[in-house]
């Protein structure tokens, strides 16, 4: 099945910040099921690069287009990062 949208991409900065949230969105499920050190550290990594793609987003748009929708989704990812690491400490305490 062919996506019709990826041909309307642009790979502009809004694009390369909605991939590095997807790519967050991904690390953060993976640390949720399978909670340890390595995976955490690859969810922090993801995150801090979707943040820099996010800032960055702007610059790229067209009237602000898709810049919204990618920091909503930035923040709830950051939200689900933060819920797991909080259940991660009072694991360890």
């Amino acid at each position: 099945m062919r996506h019709y949208e990826s041909s309307l991409r642009t790979n502009s900065t809004v694009d390369q910040a909605q991939d590095s949230v997807t790519k967050l969105h991904n690390s953060v499920t993976q640390a949720l099921s399978h909670p340890n050190e390595q995976t955490l550290a690859q969810a922090e990594n993801s995150l801090e690069h979707a943040e820099n793609a996010v800032q960055h987003a702007p610059e790229g748009s067209v009237g602000g287009h898709g810049v919204d929708l990618t920091e909503e989704r930035l923040k709830d990812e950051k939200e689900r990062l933060a819920a797991l690491e909080e259940q991660q400490s009072r694991i360890k305490d």
